[in-house]
């Protein structure tokens, strides 16, 4: 079996991210944060270890900042729904996944806020210059998805933010297909927010995510309940990271985030240009194929992700894919706006993406399965 979805979620994981975990359930198994013995205290520390390590990949000095999620469309949700009032306007881009859309179509539906999609350029990426036409006094929150989850091509952040800042609206980052690959700090996108999945590029397991505020961030909880701090009240305690942490953490996930993550910044330059070059090795593999079209430019920074469409009915494609070995990605990858730019919401695409233990003879094999039934279509 030759895995090619680690646009949804990366496989298979580093070692030390199962045998983290393993440890985790086999000798910590108490609460952080939920009593003074000291199992529980040895859980907190484990707890907090991950919570610096994000920081630090972030690039922020206050630790309590990163808030643990379920993954990244909770972390999306936190901050949308915790944000916004009623009367609020909300730019974003064509880009985003259906955890922003359909969030914000909630809102809509009831009349709550508008929503405006800023047009791309020809390349399909928001420049400044159209990002300040879409916004309006009225713009409450601009969200802009990083990277692609179906072209793969990255959008630059940062002059985005820059029109924010001057703006005074905050600006909330979608790193899914991001982190642990490319530059999320906060100062580097100027971003208010930033949401993140531990099982993607950080290599972690499924179950878990953080949301990273900014200063002066405080979205409102969308959870209330225990926290194991000011138990004495009855309103949620204003503290963070507590103020949005009620309940059990996925101890056992945070373990294996934290061992993905130590991974990555182990090897981060490495596993980048490795990426890249697995993916010029695809595109220019898929190039060959002449019934295949490539969607998104192949030009300019991008991450491993390529899709493309070919003649006939794309699902029995990747049907056939599956019965030759290679696990891919068939439809429209939750991300309707992007593929009714691309002219593809009626077809979908196959999506071939990458991760570190992908190989080069992968690509090779990948392609030229591609090319043996496409030519049989």
């Amino acid at each position: 079996m030759v895995y090619l979805d680690n646009a949804a979620t990366t496989f298979p994981k580093p070692p030390e991210v199962a045998q983290a975990m393993a440890g985790c359930v086999a000798r910590l198994g108490a609460n952080p944060g939920r009593g003074g013995h000291r199992m529980a205290l040895a859980a907190g520390r484990l707890v907090e270890s991950c919570r610096e390590a994000l920081a630090q990949e972030v690039g922020i000095d206050r630790p309590e900042q990163v808030i643990f999620t379920s993954g990244c469309t909770a972390a999306l949700n936190l901050a949308i729904t915790g944000t916004l009032r009623r009367g609020d306007e909300v730019v974003c881009t064509h880009s985003e996944h259906n955890a922003v859309m359909r969030t914000l179509e909630r809102w809509r539906a009831r009349g709550d806020i508008t929503v405006r999609v800023a047009e791309p350029d020809e390349r399909g990426l928001l420049t400044p210059d159209g990002l300040r036409r879409a916004m309006t006094r009225r713009t409450a929150l601009v969200i802009v998805c990083h990277a692609s989850n179906v072209t793969g091509v990255v959008q630059d952040v940062g002059p985005l933010g820059q029109v924010c800042e001057a703006a005074g609206v905050p600006l909330l980052v979608d790193a899914a297909q991001t982190a642990g690959l490319l530059d999320i700090r906060l100062r580097t996108l100027h971003a208010s927010m930033v949401a993140l999945p531990g099982h993607k590029g950080l290599l972690g397991p499924q179950g878990i995510g953080a949301l990273v505020l900014g200063e002066g961030m405080a979205p409102e909880p969308l959870l209330y309940g225990g926290t194991g701090s000011a138990s004495e009240q009855l309103t949620q305690p204003a503290l963070l990271p507590d103020r949005y942490e009620s309940g059990t953490l996925n101890l056992p996930g945070i373990a294996g985030l934290l061992a993905g993550l130590r991974f990555v910044q182990a090897h981060r330059a490495e596993l980048r240009d490795y990426e890249q070059a697995l993916t010029q090795r695809l595109l220019s593999r898929l190039a060959e194929v002449p019934a295949v079209r490539v969607l998104g430019q192949t030009e300019g920074t991008r991450v491993g992700v390529v899709s493309f469409v070919a003649p006939g009915d794309l699902s029995y494609l990747a049907d056939a894919l599956d019965r030759c070995g290679f696990c891919v990605r068939g439809g429209l990858h939750c991300a309707p706006m992007m593929h009714r730019w691309l002219g593809t919401l009626q077809t979908g695409a196959i999506r071939a993406s990458v991760g570190p233990f992908t190989t080069e003879r992968d690509m090779d094999d990948f392609a030229a399965v591609v090319a043996r039934l496409t030519r049989r279509g």
